[in-house]
């Protein structure tokens, strides 16, 4: 159970050193670490139908499950494993899963970011 406390404590961390980003930027963001740490803006919770950046945030599963089309996946996915693996930024059509079952096709960019020696995923979604 503390692991879940710990990344939760930590995504509030990333959450404040981002927060002018992610309460600025007209984009819809959400940052990555994994399937239980995830942190929105009110742009993205929008984009995808839910009450508020903590409702989509506190979603439980697989992410791409959850909220990635399935002919998005395998994009996605190879996207973040390369950032992971070699710091590569990346430019990607992703079509998400809204909570009422609908889709809506965007524009991601993908960009790795480090806090505290943990590497994460930052995203900027511009719907299409």
């Amino acid at each position: 159970m503390s692991h879940d406390h710990d990344h939760s404590q930590f995504m509030q961390e990333v959450e404040q050193e981002y927060s002018e980003i992610l309460a600025d930027s007209d984009q819809a963001i959400y940052i990555f670490l994994d399937d239980s740490a995830k942190i929105c803006n009110k742009k993205f919770s929008d984009l995808l139908g839910y009450e508020s950046a903590q409702a989509w945030s506190e979603a439980n599963g697989s992410f791409t499950d959850l909220f990635v089309d399935d002919a998005s996946q395998r994009t996605l996915v190879g996207s973040y494993q390369e950032a992971m693996q070699s710091y590569k930024g990346s430019t990607n059509t992703i079509v998400w899963k809204k909570k009422d079952g609908s889709t809506v096709n965007t524009q991601v960019i993908l960009v790795p970011i480090v806090y505290k020696g943990h590497l994460l995923a930052m995203h900027f979604v511009e719907k299409m």
